[in-house]
């Protein structure tokens, strides 16, 4: 990985990265090997303070560019839209309502003939 631009921006209380990953022979890096390279490169970055913000592969080349935030606070990055946080599992180390799914409501028995009939045909 390479940094292309590095921006700091006081006012959100981050680091805004440019970058670029050449990846001969091998896939599209994945989200936590960004986040992962990040790490190494940004002092002071850890990975609960890090959002990939958008990554772009070129078709028929292996070159992947994108922008990452690392985050000074943990709590600026809470600022951060609820889609973003949730691509990035913020939610799991948040506890999470688990959603449980609703009983299914079983359909009054029919008579199979007018069932039949309903369906469009005769068997």
């Amino acid at each position: 990985m390479e940094i292309i631009e590095r921006k700091e921006n006081p006012i959100l209380n981050r680091v805004e990265l440019t970058w670029q990953w050449r990846h001969t022979g091998a896939p599209t890096p994945t989200r936590t090997e960004i986040i992962d390279a990040v790490v190494k490169m940004e002092p002071g970055a850890t990975k609960d303070r890090i959002l990939v913000k958008s990554v772009s592969t070129r078709f028929g080349q292996p070159l992947t560019t994108g922008n990452a935030v690392v985050y000074g606070d943990r709590a600026d990055l809470e600022k951060e839209p609820k889609y973003i946080l949730a691509r990035h599992g913020s939610s799991e180390e948040e506890p999470a309502e688990k959603a449980v799914p609703a009983p299914a409501e079983e359909a009054p028995a029919e008579d199979s003939e007018e069932a039949a009939e309903i369906a469009g045909g005769e068997e």
